[in-house]
């Protein structure tokens, strides 16, 4: 009874999404005040309507309830608790109704919040966010139905894929999704302000705090991503250039470009056309990325389903609702004149310089994860680009964002001075640059990446404390130290999220020009040394897990004094018939030594791969300093009250104030 109602709860979701969309356009249109705010009622619905949805599809996972074919697909009653309730957004179906779930919470949330909005704007906003949530309704309801009932129920179900039955992935999708969809609202918030032929300076101050809260869940969900890859795969790495992983990198540099640019839009009024493009590509590489990970056009391990139906639908979605945008953006992109003039040396120069890098960098993504499909479609030949394209394409740009960022955030709005911003920086480069000398001198025919990355986290992290600092004035110590905890969230923000970047930066740079890799056959007792590291395969055995079995290694690590015991795994679980890797980590804040046991030889011995790791848990610490500075940053009460200075000029002229 209880899944029934679900299946019915989304249907009447739909129904009321398809009213949210047409009514209050139609009055915002007319100017009916009454037409406008039945959108605020109707979000709210479909939330709760989504959410009892939800609830019930998981309340069929937890108790087993083996008539539902989506719970035989993927639950199994001697899996764990945690993965029973994971596993309902661990496949295609029941994934999709996490997404339409966070699209209609984003919905409601800017109905519950949106009260300083003009009320034609926030009809309209609602109004498009509705006719996202319609699409994918439908899509749900006609091709992925997750209440499917089955006539026959088996006795057990078929377990969920054994990849997903682990704590970093069982948390990776709803943050990746709470990201992808989150950016729904910026592409709302761009549509909306087509539609009414206006963006100002209040418009930026609007879209800023959702488009950082999809920033800031995308940072966490694509970073849980990699810490899971790195321990789980067994690979030995963090990234992989993997389709999947590009589809989650690619709205990321562009939210990180928009947040940036609509910086420009708020304090300049400049940047407009560009700034809306961006809200359009940012929710449109989203749409991207279900189409690669739902479609099948491309292989990789986190792909949810391979159904070229469901593929061509969500390509239908993507292209009507891009297409439908960026015919409005050339309708009204020249409506949309700059009020604010720069020059060349300023912020908002800097900012433009920022843009670019980060759109350019997720083009380059975008053609090397498309090309294999261009190259079979047009040319019929089957390419692979892998982890060498990628990197050779993609770090110059990130090295040049990181070099110009610590000048941008020092320069002044409008018309900076070089010579004056660069004074109190002179002092940062030197030590970069010495630090960058001292590395490559110590070095023996090793990567230039080890120098340059030291260099550039050096530039990034102390020129980011030094702006703090400078934003301080004058005066006695006690004075500073209190205007330093009296600064802006924001700022405090801004600073947080930068030194992250230099952190993560510092990390990659380290580990992939310093790791090493052994790789060999071994006995047990046999004992063999890894750089610093004595090595030794103390035992092999074979236990039995909850629901797999698993072979065992003990291997004892020791370095001087240090010793250290690791037991890495290979299991084996009996209803998917699938093997997985749990790499033995030893963490340390300057290394991991990472050991990988692999099948037996004919000789008597096993396979093992052992890794020295330098620095990999600051690629992580990185990605959690970033998070916390956009937590900062959105919790500045200039994002709660909204743009204050706007209201003045629109009281003045007759249109509703925010």
């Amino acid at each position: 009874m209880i899944v029934e109602l679900g299946h019915f709860a989304l249907i009447l979701a739909l129904a009321l999404a398809i009213v949210q969309m047409i009514i209050p356009l139609i009055g915002a249109h007319k100017g009916w005040a009454s037409w406008m705010a039945s959108a605020d009622p109707t979000a709210s619905a479909q939330f709760f309507l989504t959410a009892f949805s939800f609830a019930a599809l998981t309340y069929a996972f937890v108790v087993s309830d083996f008539s539902l074919q989506l719970v035989v697909q993927n639950s199994h009653t001697d899996k764990p608790m945690l993965y029973k309730v994971t596993g309902v957004w661990g496949n295609h179906e029941g994934s999709l109704l996490l997404w339409v779930l966070i699209l209609t919470l984003f919905g409601a949330m800017a109905s519950w919040f949106g009260g300083n909005l003009p009320p034609s704007l926030k009809a309209r906003v609602l109004a498009v966010q509705a006719a996202v949530t319609v699409a994918f309704l439908i899509f749900i309801l006609v091709t992925s139905n997750p209440f499917t009932r089955l006539a026959v129920p088996p006795f057990n179900g078929e377990d969920l894929n054994p990849l997903l039955q682990d704590p970093g992935l069982a948390f990776h999708p709803p943050f990746l999704y709470l990201g992808y969809v989150g950016l729904s609202m910026s592409f709302s918030f761009a549509v909306a302000a087509l539609i009414e032929g206006r963006v100002d300076a209040a418009w930026g101050r609007w879209v800023r705090p959702w488009t950082l809260a999809a920033w800031l869940f995308l940072t966490i969900g694509i970073a849980l991503g990699s810490w899971w890859a790195y321990y789980e795969l067994g690979w030995g790495g963090f990234w992989f250039w993997d389709p999947v992983e590009n589809a989650s990198f690619m709205p990321w540099l562009i939210a990180a470009a928009l947040l940036h640019s609509a910086i420009v839009v708020e304090k300049r009024e400049a940047l407009k056309a560009w700034t809306i493009l961006l809200a359009i590509l940012a929710f449109g590489f989203s749409l991207i990325g279900a189409f690669i990970v739902r479609s099948g056009v491309l292989t990789s391990v986190h792909a949810f389903a391979n159904d070229p139906e469901r593929g061509v639908y969500l390509l239908a979605i993507t292209g009507i609702f891009m297409g439908g945008a960026l015919v409005l953006f050339s309708l009204r992109a020249g409506a949309m004149e700059a009020k604010g003039v720069f020059s060349t040396i300023s912020r908002e120069s800097a900012l433009v310089a920022n843009n670019i890098l980060l759109a350019v960098s997720a083009f380059v993504i975008f053609v090397g994860t498309m090309w294999p499909l261009i190259a079979e479609l047009i040319f019929d030949r089957k390419l692979s680009v892998g982890p060498p394209f990628f990197n050779l394409a993609f770090s110059p740009f990130m090295v040049l964002l990181a070099a110009i960022l610590p000048i941008g955030a020092m320069l002044s709005w409008k018309r900076g001075r070089f010579t004056k911003q660069m004074k109190p920086l002179w002092g940062i480069f030197a030590l970069s640059l010495a630090a960058c000398a001292f590395l490559w001198a110590i070095q023996t025919g090793l990567s230039a990446l080890g120098p340059v990355g030291l260099a550039l986290s050096i530039w990034l992290v102390a020129s980011a404390l030094l702006d703090l600092w400078s934003r301080t004035g004058r005066g006695v110590l006690s004075h500073r130290l209190g205007r330093l905890r009296r600064l802006p969230r924001a700022d405090w923000g801004k600073a947080v999220g930068h030194i992250g970047f230099g952190l993560t930066i510092f990390g990659v740079s380290m580990l992939m020009a310093y790791e090493y890799e052994d790789i060999r056959v071994a006995q047990i007792g046999e004992s063999y040394t890894v750089g610093d590291y004595q090595i030794i395969l103390a035992d092999v055995q074979d236990v039995e897990g909850p629901n797999y079995l698993a072979t065992v290694a003990e291997i004892d690590v020791a370095q001087g004094n240090y010793q250290i015991r690791l037991r890495p795994e290979k299991r084996v679980y009996p209803v998917a018939g699938m093997p997985t890797t749990e790499a033995g980590i030893d963490n340390g804040i300057t290394r991991d030594v990472y050991v990988v046991i692999g099948d037996p030889q004919a000789n008597g011995g096993w396979a093992v791969r052992t890794y020295i790791k330098p620095y990999a848990n600051w690629i992580w610490l990185g990605a959690i300093i970033m998070s916390l500075g956009g937590v900062l940053s959105l919790s500045d009460r200039r994002f709660r009250v909204g743009a204050g200075a706007a209201r003045a000029p629109a009281a003045k002229s007759g249109v509703p104030a925010e």
